[in-house]
């Protein structure tokens, strides 16, 4: 996971992410507090719907990422308040 936060963001989105988070049972939390895909959208409740569709695409990196180290997954992703979002893994035991 420390891979993704570090070098496959830095190389997608030219920094870090902020913050990741895990609760030591498969689950990741990455938190980006000026995700760059969001950084232009209006502050405003009405565009936080409109936002996914700028996440999806994220979500399917994070996912095709690790899947090809073999690690099955299943990523979320969540805006309270744009540019800032949070990108949940949680990982499938086999």
């Amino acid at each position: 996971m420390k891979f993704i936060c570090k070098e496959l963001w830095l190389w997608m989105y030219k920094k870090q992410i902020d913050n990741l988070r895990t609760n030591h049972q498969g689950v990741y939390v990455l938190q980006d507090n000026s995700f760059r895909f969001l950084t232009q959208l209006s502050q405003s409740k009405q565009y936080v719907e409109s936002t996914y569709k700028y996440l999806a695409f994220s979500c399917g990196v994070i996912r095709g990422a690790l899947s090809n180290l073999d690690i099955i997954c299943v990523v979320t992703a969540e805006v309270s308040s744009p540019p800032a979002c949070k990108f949940q893994v949680q990982v499938q035991r086999i």
